[in-house]
């Protein structure tokens, strides 16, 4: 087997709906991986639970579980971390470095928002995206609440604690959302479509105003370090590393470091035209769709009630 079909782990997937596509260039990214990780492993029972709350429980332990412990690290991999003695660690204030800028359609996105348009930004992280247009207001939800920790930090944008398949905002109310590698963590086909119908619902139901923004990792990645094609399954867990401190320089006990660690969180890589069709499955209308930087982007606004 090659090196980096041992970088993640297969799981059970459902038949696909979807033709394969063609295959597409892309960039690298920066999610760390190790190479000396089990090739495969079974999806568990719940996962394949096709009831209303099926996949919550397996959501719970390989998305929201390992997003809160990871949240400090994977934060400092989105940013610049500068820690004034005004805010105390971990809660560092964050800024863009030239190379973690918003990816092009992102910043698009957000700087062509009429200013004063009111919006969220769900899966927000470690709030990243809520300063990209000083001009517009956004409010930030997360399912980790370490990650909301991070975020409240950026001020004068809100955030709040949030799943994406229950959001507490009054419908057909907000200009615009985001939300920016997220539902590809939700493990069904019936979860992922509530979870678009969820975001949608929030829009205002004027197209010209309420439109949404969704990004969603790619099955089709051959240029990329992860290696992906479409021949390949599209449930996977893909692994984070978290690299342990190094030992004293003489090997002494009192200068131990600690070992790895290593994370599995579960995605499923959507095919071309998946994500299109499940908008459309959640009452919504592709305005405009594409590829980028090994991710399926679309935004849509809302066509049913």
């Amino acid at each position: 087997m090659s090196t980096r079909k041992s970088s993640w782990k297969r799981v059970w997937s459902p038949p696909s709906l979807f033709p394969k596509a063609k295959s597409v260039s892309t960039s690298d990214s920066r999610v760390p991986f190790s190479h000396n990780l089990p090739s495969a492993i079974n999806m568990p029972p719940e996962s394949q639970d096709k009831s209303p709350t099926g996949g919550a429980k397996y959501e719970q332990e390989h998305v929201h579980e390992v997003y809160e412990k990871i949240a400090s690290h994977f934060s400092s991999t989105r940013y610049k971390v500068i820690p004034p003695s005004s805010i105390p660690p971990p809660h560092h204030i964050l800024i863009n470095t030239p190379s973690l800028q918003p990816w092009p359609i992102i910043e698009r996105f957000l700087q062509n928002l009429p200013p004063g348009s009111i919006g969220l930004d769900i899966g927000c992280g470690n709030g990243k995206y809520l300063t990209v247009n000083p001009n517009v207001f956004m409010l930030g939800s997360d399912r980790s609440s370490n990650l909301i920790s991070i975020a409240k930090h950026h001020q004068p944008h809100s955030v709040l604690l949030a799943d994406i398949l229950h959001l507490p905002h009054r419908a057909s109310t907000f200009d615009f959302a985001i939300s920016i590698a997220v539902v590809h963590h939700l493990s069904t086909p019936e979860r992922r479509i509530e979870a678009v119908r969820e975001i949608l619902k929030t829009l205002k139901p004027d197209a010209a105003a309420g439109r949404a923004l969704v990004y969603v990792w790619a099955l089709e990645q051959d240029g990329s370090r992860r290696g992906w094609s479409e021949k390949d399954d599209q449930d996977v867990m893909v692994p984070w590393v978290m690299r342990g401190s190094k030992k004293g320089k003489n090997g002494d006990s009192s200068g131990a470091g600690t070992e790895d660690r290593t994370f599995h969180r579960y995605y499923h890589l959507y095919r071309k035209g998946e994500l299109e069709h499940d908008i459309r499955a959640a009452g919504g209308e592709v305005v405009e769709s594409g590829y980028e930087k090994d991710n399926w982007w679309a935004i849509a606004t809302r066509t049913s009630p």
